[in-house]
């Protein structure tokens, strides 16, 4: 049995589509169960961002979770395949009226991707003070806490509601299959086997 780590919301229904498509049957949770388990799988409901804890402790044999999720934890998982959906960008956000200055000796940014956004501004030679917070990102730099924010962007409709804009994309990002290091090589058939499958049917083949 293969037990798989999906992230709650709509990548965990599009992927059990995927699943159905493959296996000729409907993959679904009851009500608020967080286990499903259907065939040859064991299927877990758990936050977004616990997705590759899961995978990486070998709770799960795989998961799939977004990329900037996989970048922002940096933990020690095989990346299998792109799957194409839950597409979005990583971005920076700064005031409509303003304008990115790189020649600052410092910028305060407001973001619960607290590694991508030190990176990021790594690069570019930029001391950066990073604020972590959880929640309401774009208000940040409405009220002072900090000059921009970088966060998920789907459609940037958040952003300009709130008087702000996409100043640069730092990655773009979407659906990753992953496994855990040890499942890969234990259970490497298996895994290859439904890797094969879902891979025909992202690329539509």
């Amino acid at each position: 049995m293969l037990t798989v780590a999906l992230p709650k919301g709509r990548i965990a229904e599009e992927t059990l589509e995927i699943f159905g498509t493959i296996f000729g049957d409907e993959f679904k949770f009851e009500s608020r169960k967080l286990i499903l388990e259907m065939g040859a799988f064991r299927f877990l409901l758990v936050r977004n961002q616990d997705v590759p804890t899961y995978v990486a402790h070998q709770a799960a044999d795989i998961g799939v979770v977004g990329l900037d999720v996989i970048e922002e934890q940096g933990l020690d998982i095989v990346r299998l395949l792109d799957l194409g959906i839950g597409r979005c960008k990583v971005a920076v956000g700064i005031r409509n009226e303003e304008e990115l200055d790189w020649s600052k000796p410092q910028m305060k940014v407001a973001s619960k991707m607290v590694n991508i956004t030190r990176n990021y501004f790594s690069k570019k030679a930029m001391g950066v003070e990073v604020i972590k917070l959880y929640g309401s990102i774009e208000l940040a730099p409405l009220v002072g806490l900090a000059d921009a924010i970088v966060d998920i962007v789907e459609t940037g409709t958040t952003m300009r509601e709130n008087g702000l804009k996409v100043a640069e994309t730092i990655m773009e990002s979407s659906a990753h299959l992953i496994a855990n290091k040890h499942s890969f090589l234990a259970k490497k058939s298996e895994i290859m086997n439904l890797y094969t499958q879902m891979e025909r049917v992202v690329r539509g083949a």
